[in-house]
């Protein structure tokens, strides 16, 4: 059972063992963790658009087949994905949109940081030229 309270940490209670409290801070950090892989993220953005069979990721991917079902367990295992098995075909979804739009968000923010890193680098081309010899 797991409570939050008002200091952002979470309590695990564990049987008869009592409680254990986990910073809020520290479990965003395994989440972050999690994302933390090309291949999970390239999964997470497929996907987002619909739910696709192994068989449809693995070009998309563009890794193995026993690494992509290496990384599509620690997904599961994060409870960001789920299956649903057709016949001999398994399809993972995202379990939550949320997931989505976290992947959306982290596109704007890099998109910013790119922007402003190619202003920085526009305006030391311009100063380069400035501060030039005459020839």
């Amino acid at each position: 059972m797991r409570q939050v309270p008002a200091d952002g940490a979470v309590l695990l209670r564990r049987g008869g063992d009592g409680t254990v409290s986990t910073p809020l801070y520290q479990l965003k950090a395994e989440f972050f963790k999690t994302l933390g892989h090309p291949a999970r993220i390239r999964v997470l953005e497929l996907l987002s658009e619909r739910e696709h069979a192994v068989a449809e990721m693995l070009p998309e991917v563009g890794i193995e087949p026993a690494h992509l079902s290496q990384q599509l367990a620690v997904l599961r295992r994060a409870n960001l994905v789920v299956t649903r098995k057709e016949g001999s075909t398994v399809y993972y979804a995202l379990t939550s949109p949320h997931v989505a739009e976290l992947l959306r968000v982290a596109r704007t923010i890099l998109s910013g940081v790119l922007a402003g890193q190619a202003e920085l680098l526009a305006d030391l081309q311009a100063a380069r030229g400035e501060a030039k010899p005459p020839s």
